[in-house]
């Protein structure tokens, strides 16, 4: 045990779990920063803390990412310059959204969801793979009501999305502003880093008066999130969308070994 650490309320927690935790943290920062799906490498870490409960893990990760989305949304704002025309109102339909998907996520099991999940991104990795042009430049399908209406139906699904389930969550985000609105990586990337920030918050607000946050903790996991974020969003802007493209390639890959595996355990079980 590390001194200091009881007012985490985890007096199990090691030298070494929470040095992994700070790893998982700035690598998960780093990874959604550029491409979303940071998810996949922290809340697995937070379910190895002795002691914890999935719900409190859920909580804190979200806690410990908006920390993070923070961080490399304010630096994407600064460089890259967002269309906040689009990212804003779509952000507020994402965070409610999220809430409403965290008030589901406690009654409804996350299984249920898996399969169609890794359908879906397995969908996302041919359409990527397939169309080695889409998303290098911003050309836009739909201009005027059109556009800020298909907008907010991403932010609405994946913002449910991710306070039900979550992981993913900046992939999904990223793909379907290439797909379905013509932004470039780079762009779309930038925009989903508001959005999601805005999901973290909408999932946090549910999560706060029901005490599953672990408040030491999480502040912990944010700093070194918000290492990872600015990492991330910097490397991001210097490399631009190509670079982007190929991260998300592989980001999709392995959320589609992981969920599979997850379900293969669990129908094995």
């Amino acid at each position: 045990m590390i001194p200091g650490l009881e007012v985490l309320g985890l007096e199990g927690l090691t030298p070494a779990t929470a040095t992994l935790v700070v790893v998982a943290g700035f690598c998960a920062g780093w990874v959604d920063a550029v491409v979303g799906g940071g998810g996949l490498i922290q809340l697995p870490a937070l379910l190895l803390v002795p002691g914890i409960s999935p719900v409190q893990a859920l909580a804190t990760n979200k806690l410990g990412s908006i920390f993070g989305t923070t961080t490399s949304s304010i630096t994407y704002f600064r460089r890259a310059k967002p269309d906040l025309r689009t990212a804003l109102p779509m952000a507020g339909i994402a965070l409610a959204g999220s809430f409403c998907g965290a008030i589901l996520a406690t009654s409804l099991p996350a299984a249920v969801f898996k399969p169609v999940i890794i359908a879906a991104l397995a969908i996302v990795a041919v359409f990527t793979a397939l169309h080695p042009t889409a998303g290098t430049l911003t050309q836009l399908r739909h201009s005027g009501a059109r556009h800020f209406g298909t907008a907010g139906g991403i932010g609405l699904v994946i913002g449910f999305y991710d306070g039900l389930i979550g992981p993913g969550t900046g992939s999904f985000l990223v793909i379907g502003m290439v797909a379905l609105l013509g932004y470039s990586f780079l762009a779309a990337s930038a925009k989903a880093k508001i959005v999601n920030m805005a999901t973290n918050l909408g999932a946090l607000l549910y999560f706060l008066p029901h005490g599953s946050l672990l408040w030491g903790l999480g502040l912990l996991l944010g700093m070194a999130n918000m290492a990872g974020g600015y990492v991330g969003a910097r490397t991001a802007l210097t490399r631009g969308s190509r670079f982007v493209r190929v991260v998300f390639l592989l980001v999709v890959a392995v959320l589609i070994v992981k969920l599979g595996w997850d379900v293969l355990q669990e129908n094995s079980g």
